[in-house]
């Protein structure tokens, strides 16, 4: 039988291999784990192989392994950079087998979806592609640690293009999440700073925040991370708001973002773990700005 064929139940004329038929066949090839990349993949964009292994590996090699199967089937794409230090890590994409398992998840064509595989592939040379993979790289270490501690999870995780459909006209963070640890349940807005906005364009943004409580009727947390003790400093002597409860940290790559590192800007204490924000006395109330 000559590939790309099938053969009748009647031993008739062959007939071409349709998109259904590649899909069944993709589909009896993928894990569930699979499936989940595909989903983080669509809603986030991008994913370095070390995010990936957080979020689904218990080792690195075996994310390599599993991706490298992934990319020969068209489940992703990838691209890397080389430079004077080395060469960097691959970089994920969605590829077109996997937007297709999207699609037919949702009962959608792909047409649907507003993927688009030039759209995909053009982040490797996009200027926010560093902004985009730092903030990605929080929430997987999220999932890594929710994945080895049985008290924790991450129940929500909204990328900065679900925020904006959410709340575009008021603000747009670059994340919303939930995070609960226990019986805390915390959620919080997120700004991934890279130090690239001045002090007062950070400041005015606690008044779009500020808006956003007023329109659900109650705060959230806004949480910041910035790139060096230097930055977040200065920050730290701006970022007060009465309506929105601020917290900052700078983490380090392989600092685990749950742990204390956190400093409400109100609170001149010692730094507190992720979850200690969500001690009702530590906020103005905050609790959760969905719609």
């Amino acid at each position: 039988m000559k590939a790309g064929h099938s053969q009748g139940d009647g031993g008739g004329a062959p007939r071409q291999v349709g998109r259904d038929d590649r899909l069944y066949e993709l589909a009896g090839r993928l894990t569930e784990r699979d499936r989940m990349i595909c989903r983080l993949l669509f809603d986030h964009r991008v994913l370095t192989t070390p995010q990936v292994a957080d979020v689904a590996f218990d080792s690195l090699r075996k994310a390599q392994e599993r991706l490298s199967v992934l990319c020969a089937l068209q489940v992703v794409d990838r691209f890397r950079f080389r430079s004077w230090s080395g060469t960097s890590p691959y970089h994920f994409t969605l590829g077109s087998a996997g937007a297709a398992v999207i699609a037919a998840e949702r009962g959608v064509i792909v047409g649907d979806l507003g993927w688009h595989r030039e759209t995909a592939t053009a982040l490797a040379t996009n200027r926010q592609l560093t902004h985009l993979v730092g903030c990605n790289g929080i929430f997987s270490a999220l999932l890594r640690t929710a994945r080895s501690r049985a008290d924790c999870a991450l129940d929500e995780w909204w990328s900065a293009r679900r925020c904006a459909g959410a709340w575009g006209e008021i603000v747009r963070p670059d994340a919303y999440a939930v995070w609960v640890e226990h019986e805390v349940r915390l959620p919080f807005c997120f700004e991934y700073d890279a130090g690239t906005e001045t002090l007062a364009r950070l400041k005015a943004k606690l008044d779009g925040y500020a808006r956003l409580a007023r329109a659900v009727g109650h705060a959230t947390w806004l949480l910041i991370r910035f790139p060096s003790p230097g930055r977040h400093t200065a920050a730290r002597r701006v970022l007060a708001h009465p309506e929105v409860p601020v917290a900052t940290a700078v983490i380090a790559p392989a600092a685990a973002p749950d742990g204390p590192l956190w400093r409400a800007v109100t609170d001149p204490g010692p730094p507190c773990r992720l979850a200690d924000l969500g001690h009702p006395s530590r906020a103005l109330g905050a609790t959760t700005a969905r719609p």
